[in-house]
């Protein structure tokens, strides 16, 4: 009966080793589509924290806005022995050579955040069309009648057009009505904070600052815009955004942005990397867990898991702070005293 007892151990043991091998054996390469913008550092912090729990390695490459350094640096991160790929699109049109490339090699992909119009791609996102009808949600009750500009995201990245019709979803009553009318708007290349305070400028012009609201699509597209509303002295208007950059939430203490569409990075960085690692061990992809069917506005029919945003406004700020997401100190900084309660 010892020896049983022992051999069971001996197995037991040989087991977790062999488990403990094969996590290590894991390499998941991340390709950024621009490592500059801020809330990349957060989703990467959460991967880095998932891979370490699941023992596996990580190496990254920053495609620094290019569309064609994203597919040399796949192939590289591939070259570097990646066993799987979380890919965050720089452009969704030009990324299918990094899938087959992949695909050729045998290594799993995750669609990270953006579209990527390909089946072979797990699609991990928040769902954007909900988050476009939050932002519109927001400013609309701020300002529920007057002249719009809607400021959108990058025409390479398909979010921008999901956002900009969970908007529309929202606002078109009110457009129909005559309420609302929209004056002008614009895509943002690259997401860039300056081309959207130019883009918000030429409005601005256009329309002799005769504005009410503006939608903006992201928190660096609305650092922008109240930039370019603060030079007319029009900071304070309603605007929108998404992501919980520390700045904007800072803004939304300070009642120069609206909201700011709070996507939890953390939860989506330790979900992508749960998800590659599982990949990697050979799970399929309707397996992961919380994984659904969805055929994107191309017809193809993906696996995708899609997290939930929170909006987040001056009647709800605590939130990012009970979470430990933002610093109150941060939250709170020029704030006056008494404006938003907690700041005091």
């Amino acid at each position: 009966m010892k020896k049983y007892t022992l051999g069971l151990a001996a197995v037991a043991m040989a087991a977790s080793i062999s488990g403990t091998a094969l996590a290590q054996d894991i390499t998941v390469g991340v390709s950024w589509s621009n490592f500059q913008e801020e809330r990349w550092k957060t989703d990467e912090a959460a991967i880095k924290a998932a891979l370490d729990a699941a023992g596996a390695n990580y190496i990254s490459a920053d495609a620094q806005s290019s569309s064609s350094k994203q597919l040399s640096d796949v192939e590289s991160l591939i070259a570097r022995g990646a066993t799987a790929l979380i890919i965050l699109a720089q452009d969704s049109s030009a990324i299918g050579p990094a899938i087959d490339a992949a695909d050729n090699e045998g290594i799993p992909v995750v669609g990270y955040d953006r579209l990527i119009d390909d089946a072979r791609a797990f699609y991990l996102t928040f769902d954007n069309v909900e988050v476009g009808r939050m932002q519109a949600r927001a400013v609309f009750a701020a300002q529920p009648k007057g002249n719009y500009v809607m400021i959108k995201g990058s025409p390479t990245d398909p979010n921008a057009d999901f956002l900009r019709g969970g908007q529309q979803e929202i606002l078109q009553a009110a457009v129909d009505s005559g309420d609302i009318k929209i004056v002008g708007e614009a895509y943002t290349d690259g997401w860039l904070p300056a081309n959207a305070q130019r883009n918000m400028e030429q409005l601005l012009t256009a329309n002799d600052n005769k504005v009410d609201a503006v939608v903006a699509s992201n928190d660096g597209t609305a650092g922008g815009v109240v930039a370019a509303l603060t030079a007319q002295g029009m900071e304070g208007i309603p605007v929108s955004g998404q992501d919980g950059d520390h700045a904007a939430l800072n803004r939304v203490a300070l009642g120069t942005q609206t909201v700011s569409v709070w996507k939890d990075a953390r939860d989506l960085g330790r979900v992508a990397g749960e998800v590659a690692v599982a990949m990697a061990k050979g799970a399929k992809m309707g397996d992961v867990e919380g994984s659904q069917t969805w055929t994107s506005p191309g017809g193809t029919e993906l696996t995708a898991r899609f997290l939930a945003p929170v909006p987040v406004t001056r009647a709800n700020l605590n939130a990012v702070v009970d979470a430990g997401w933002i610093k109150k100190d941060a939250l709170c900084a020029g704030v006056p005293k008494g404006a938003v309660e907690i700041c005091g």
